[in-house]
């Protein structure tokens, strides 16, 4: 007859089974420790792939503060009201000194393969660039996560302009609108937008609670968030009904039809293979002028050329206005209540 009390019994049954499962499958019985390196070598191997399709619309979208700002009738969808669709998100996230897919390395691997001809300079900046120690990418730290869009279906592999249009987008909406104690205006109406949307990344840097000192004094945690996208915009139209541009343009009554966005002219379209390019790093920070807490928007950046076939002025079109290197550097935000 046992003494032990029945947690005892129950123990001494499971370590029973346990011993007996070790003779029964001797392969089992032995467990060995991974040490970091050979950890380091599996870190990161499996991740997830989404293939995403869709269509979103939203009827109003208000901000409320003393009066209202809203945004009406927004619609995203595929051109001509399609489905949004053949996009593949690849997530991870990173191991120490991993390289994962980041903007144009999909051009590199098929350079690499001689599927494209690296005499476009383009595609030879993509090889340059997007080649680490034999794969293609950027390298990440550990823990950074790591989100990517691409399509699901580029196309021919041979085919430069079958990988730039292979995501379709368009971008609707009926008007934007401001609402007061005196009544309503109209900021923006008839937007329409469409175009291709090129490789995007989303990048979750893991720096702990480190922080750094922006060039203006912010400081900023460095652990942000990162966006890296390229896109084109190939017919675009809005009117443009009472707003400011940068304080110093108002373009009251102004309609734009065949807007272009891209980046095919000009000193700097190395390595955007003729589309538009931004970026930016959002994270926690710290005004300097102010003291105040809040989003820090830093290390903003846009580069394109606009064209704009048609600028009118009320009823009647004044004739055709572009932009070559259009750039917006240097630029920093700090968002907070008041």
């Amino acid at each position: 007859m046992s003494l032990l009390p029945p947690q005892g019994r129950t123990l001494r049954a499971c370590l029973g089974l346990i011993a007996g499962t070790s003779l029964a499958f001797p392969a089992m019985a032995e467990f060995q420790a991974l040490d970091d390196a050979t950890l380091s070598g599996v870190t990161g191997q499996a991740g997830v792939t989404i293939e995403l399709e869709t269509r979103l619309t939203i009827d109003h979208l208000i901000w409320t503060d003393e009066g209202s700002l809203g945004v009406n009738g927004l619609r995203l969808s595929g051109q001509n009201d399609t489905v949004l669709d053949n996009m593949n998100l690849t997530i991870d996230i990173a191991g120490t000194g991993e390289v994962l897919e980041h903007g144009f390395s999909e051009i590199a691997r098929r350079a690499n393969a001689g599927l494209l001809d690296t005499s476009n300079p383009d595609v030879a900046d993509a090889l340059a660039r997007y080649s680490v120690g034999g794969s293609f990418g950027r390298q990440f730290d550990n823990g950074d996560l790591v989100i990517h869009l691409g399509a699901s279906d580029y196309g021919d592999p041979a085919s430069l302009t079958d990988y730039l249009q292979a995501v379709d987008f368009e971008l609707a909406i009926d008007s934007i609108t401001t609402q007061g104690s005196e009544g309503s205006a109209s900021l923006f109406s008839n937007i329409l937008l469409q175009g291709y949307l090129g490789p995007t990344d989303l990048v979750i840097r893991n720096e702990g609670n480190a922080t750094r000192t922006l060039a203006n004094g912010n400081t900023v945690s460095s652990s942000e968030l990162q966006l890296d996208t390229h896109f084109e915009i190939s017919n675009g139209s809005l009117n443009w009904d009472a707003a400011d541009v940068i304080l110093l343009f108002n373009f009251a009554a102004v309609g734009i039809e065949g807007l272009q966005i891209h980046n095919r002219r000009g000193a700097d379209t190395l390595g955007h293979f003729g589309m538009a390019h931004a970026r930016a790093s959002l994270s926690r920070g710290t005004s300097s002028a102010s003291g105040k807490e809040g989003l820090s928007v830093h290390e903003v950046e846009f580069r394109g050329d606009i064209d704009m076939p048609v600028f009118r002025m009320g009823d009647t079109s004044i004739g055709s206005v572009q932009f070559t290197d259009f750039a917006i550097t240097n630029t920093t935000l700090m968002v907070y209540g008041h």
